[in-house]
């Protein structure tokens, strides 16, 4: 095991040494770049900037900060260089960094895994927050985008008033074509209609890398090359988010900002702010069930981090119902959508029945975290899922399989 742990880390390290070359390389290519043709004041907003984080800076000898967000956060890039800044500009304080970012995830998980994957851990000072770009590919709708990212803020804020928080849009090719077409990406008015509410900072790096692709500073196709971006792409994230801090910085120093504490009125009254895991054995089944304690793939398909080797409620037959009494205004299922993923039917209390294809358009060869929304804005007050696994499952899936692996309640 000894030796296992330092492989790793031996691979973790050249991991980002390599990056860091890249990057080094990458910047050198890109003096119109690096000059900021376009200023990268223009696409970011202080608002009331982060008071409660510098205070803290200067004054405590602890300090955590936290990363929610999908791939472009998990993957090495602006993140660690994120945590180099902070370290070399404030060398006597001692950090504790929280990576909560899991690929593919968008804001509906996000809402839901905060206070497991994030606010369990302790006191978050300062919480980095981006699902511009999955909550397109997941197709998530307005509404929910709007009750997932406000129920994020909200949630945080109860915990503690003086956590503060930036939100982030990245780019991809969908937001690109949106603005080409002079139109403001769902997401993007989203993510900023939270963040102006709440008067949350925020870096629209969406528009920016648009216009800059339009001012002829770099080109998609070269320098970005996909929505994971290359090195330059993640230099050019980190950069706005120093410029950000060192403008928060001077507010702070100079008293130009009042810190908030108050938290304000929802813009909608059934956001997820009260989101949290519950665990499968809290369900009630029949013997076409099964519990899992320690799952892994019988394939060759991929998997996630946090989505292997966890406890899993699975169905063993067709028909057979399990049942969740719980209490909140929404319900969910987390599930691991594999090549065999089956359909459902659900329904909440006795409330018509409805169906859900589990099989998505990645399931054929990764065993993909899927988070599905089944009711919101439900009464207060206790309630009970019913779920069966139908016999009939799409034509490209390999079985009629649900596995479980968390559910969600706002409570």
């Amino acid at each position: 095991m000894r030796y296992y742990f330092r492989n790793r880390l031996f691979i973790t390290v050249i991991i980002l040494l390599t990056w860091h070359v890249l990057i080094n390389a990458q910047v050198k290519d890109h003096p119109k770049a690096s000059l900021n043709n376009l200023p990268l004041s223009g696409f970011y907003e202080v608002r009331q900037g982060l008071s409660h984080f510098y205070q803290k800076l200067y004054k405590q000898k602890k300090v955590t900060v936290a990363f929610l967000g999908g791939s472009i956060t998990y993957n090495p890039g602006w993140r660690p260089m994120v945590c180099d800044y902070l370290r070399e500009q404030f060398p006597d304080v001692q950090f504790h960094f929280i990576a909560a970012g899991i690929p593919s995830l968008g804001s509906l998980p996000h809402a839901f895994r905060l206070q497991h994957d994030v606010l369990d851990s302790g006191k978050v000072d300062l919480l980095f927050l981006e699902a511009a770009v999955n909550d397109r590919v997941n197709r998530t709708d307005s509404l929910t985008q709007i009750r997932d990212l406000e129920g994020i803020v909200r949630h945080v804020r109860k915990s503690d008033p003086t956590t503060d928080i930036v939100v982030m849009e990245f780019a991809d090719p969908y937001k690109n074509k949106d603005y080409d077409e002079e139109k403001e990406p769902v997401e993007v008015k989203n993510h900023e209609l939270v963040a102006a509410h709440y008067q949350i900072p925020s870096i629209n790096l969406a528009k920016e890398v648009h216009d800059k692709i339009a001012n002829q500073e770099f080109s998609w196709e070269k320098d970005f090359k996909d929505l994971h971006p290359a090195a330059f792409g993640q230099q050019l994230y980190f950069e706005n988010i120093k410029s950000l801090f060192n403008d928060c910085r001077k507010d702070y120093l100079s008293a130009h900002k009042k810190s908030i504490t108050h938290l304000a009125s929802p813009v909608d009254d059934h956001s997820f702010d009260n989101g949290i895991y519950v665990d499968v054995n809290k369900a009630l089944y029949t013997s076409g069930w099964q519990l899992v304690a320690d799952w892994i793939p019988l394939d060759s398909a991929g998997t996630r981090m946090g989505f292997v080797h966890v406890p899993v409620l699975m169905n063993t037959a067709a028909d057979q119902e399990l049942t969740l009494p719980f209490n909140g205004n929404a319900i969910g299922i987390a599930v691991i959508s594999g090549p065999d993923a089956g359909i459902i039917s659900w329904r909440v209390d006795e409330n018509p029945e409805n169906t859900i294809d589990l099989f998505t358009e990645w399931s054929s060869g990764l065993h993909l975290p899927w988070y599905l929304l089944l009711a919101s804005a439900l009464p207060p007050g206790d309630h009970v899922l019913h779920i069966k696994v139908l016999k009939d499952h799409n034509g490209k899936s390999k079985g009629s399989i649900c596995r479980v692996v968390h559910f969600l309640i706002n409570k």
